[in-house]
């Protein structure tokens, strides 16, 4: 079969989701379906008699039915707080206030043009994918902040938005458990990792660091397989833009003294950040000096608002786009005009995901599913196969990364642990799994900002556009992460600084 072929193939392949996934509602009516098949199968369920053992507690979990009245009473009086919890919803408000006030007042339009006319154009693609994945030392806030970035970029250099959108966002999500510097995922998961690991071992202690030799390598490889889908598979899909192009004019002198005293006030402003984290007793270092579980950290999403919001604000007032404090308030109300379809999406996913956190249903069929695993008693690299697309499979159903692993780690870290593998080796693992499917799961609310952020460039793109585009970088992310991590057992290589792969049974 000669290269063309195969294109074809592939084509036609992505053609049929398209149009298949083009098919599908609305996605306020497809979580509305979603939610109203949570409360009848939570129904159906609790009457089958359902259950399973949790394996953190040994309590024995059942289905809750939703449509009893305990479970209408909690439905009709949570409404409004499974919204306003709704965790994604604030962050991307907060975040698209600074970012409305740069995108409006000319500043992140002149820094393109500015990056674009000096950069090789052949440089864009691997340097938008390194900066997606190593966008996820700020946690979410880079799924709010990159795509859109990534988008207008694409578009002044004559490329199609979308494609740098898609581009942008996949990285982010399938990369978000590969990095060149240790970031708060990692610290959260080696707690879950550690507590596992001492039902077996009671001395053992785990490091944030354990896995980090792998993700550096992957983070690597990551870089070429991402540019290369979104060159030769992605863009070819979407062709040539014909919708509105903003013509990207050389930076005129005023743009540059403007651009210059942003940069100015976002050096100072990182510096006085410095101030506060970088002295162990900074007033932004959590306890003991610690640094990745700190006010900083969890702060991110605020402190970024500020780094967008003040040079943007410098930016506005130099250039003459911000002459009162009206025209600042005007820039954040246009921000929030273009987040209108994903507020109201937030909401109707808000509550189809609560009824299923309530109902027990994705913590059953993930326990389940691990049971089903432990019970093929595989070995070696086909375990771990089996193991990260179970975790594959889950993460379709549950976004969360913590909430998988507190569910699977006390399961498969115990049992590979008798098996001979170190709890680095399985919380590896789990990462990958994590990620092959996280650019294509509609439990990532990311997904439905995606949505709304696409239709500012084709106001009729649908579900099925968007997810024909994002399946190629799953797929190959697959094959990518699924070679290297054999290539690793069979190596016998650590997967971090002083951690062994193998361990005495």
């Amino acid at each position: 079969m000669d290269k063309k072929q195969k294109k074809s193939l592939i084509d036609r392949f992505l053609n049929g989701i398209e149009t298949a996934g083009n098919k599908l509602p609305d996605p306020i009516t497809i979580f509305a379906m979603l939610a109203g098949l949570v409360l009848l199968a939570s129904w159906l369920l609790n009457k089958i008699g359902l259950t399973a053992v949790s394996p953190t507690s040994g309590e024995t979990l059942e289905v809750v039915n939703l449509l009893s009245k305990e479970g209408l009473h909690q439905i009709l009086t949570n409404m409004v707080s499974n919204f306003t919890s709704f965790a994604p919803l604030g962050i991307v408000i907060v975040a698209m206030i600074g970012i409305g006030v740069a995108e409006h007042s000319g500043l992140i339009t002149t820094m393109m043009k500015k990056t674009v006319l000096s950069a090789p154009k052949g440089l864009i693609v691997p340097v938008l994918i390194f900066t997606a994945i190593f966008g996820s030392v700020a946690t979410d806030a880079a799924y709010i902040i990159l795509p859109p970035i990534a988008a207008m970029i694409f578009m002044s250099i004559g490329r199609h938005p979308l494609v740098g959108m898609v581009a942008a966002y996949a990285a982010i999500a399938g990369g978000f458990s590969a990095n060149i510097l240790i970031t708060s995922l990692d610290v959260l998961l080696v707690g879950i990792t550690q507590e596992a690991a001492r039902l077996v071992d009671p001395e053992f202690t785990g490091l944030a660091t354990m896995n980090y030799y792998f993700m550096a390598v992957s983070t690597v490889l990551l870089i070429a397989v991402a540019t290369w889908v979104t060159v030769k598979i992605v863009e070819p899909r979407f062709g040539k833009y014909e919708g509105k192009v903003e013509v990207l004019e050389k930076v005129t002198p005023k743009e540059s003294k403007a651009l210059i005293w942003a940069t100015v006030s976002a050096l100072i402003y990182i510096a006085v950040l410095l101030v506060t984290v970088l002295p162990e007793n900074g007033i932004l270092r959590g306890e003991n000096g610690e640094f990745l579980q700190s006010p900083f950290m969890s702060g991110i999403v605020p402190l970024m608002l500020f780094l967008f919001l003040i040079p943007g604000i410098v930016y506005g007032m130099v250039v003459g786009t911000i002459k009162s404090d009206r025209d600042v308030a005007g820039m954040m109300f246009k921000s929030m005009a273009d987040l209108a379809s994903f507020i109201v999406l937030a909401f109707v996913a808000a509550q189809m995901i609560a009824f299923f956190s309530w109902s027990n249903i994705g913590t059953i069929l993930a326990i389940k599913g691990a049971e089903t695993l432990q019970a093929m008693n595989f070995t070696g690299v086909p375990m771990f196969i089996g193991f990260i697309f179970i975790v594959a499979l889950v993460n379709l159903l549950m976004a969360s990364a913590s909430a998988k692993w507190v569910l699977l780690a006390p399961i498969f870290v115990p049992m590979f642990m008798y098996l001979g593998y170190s709890p680095a080796v399985t919380q590896m693992a789990y990462r990958v799994g994590d990620s092959i499917t996280n650019p294509i799961t509609p439990l990532l609310a990311y997904f439905a900002m995606l949505l709304a952020f696409a239709r500012k460039y084709d106001k009729n793109i649908k579900m099925g556009t968007l997810i024909s585009a994002l399946i190629p970088y799953s797929i190959f992310f697959a094959i990518m992460w699924i070679i290297l991590f054999g290539v690793w057992l069979l190596l016998g290589l650590p997967m971090g600084p002083g951690e062994i792969l193998h361990i005495n049974k």
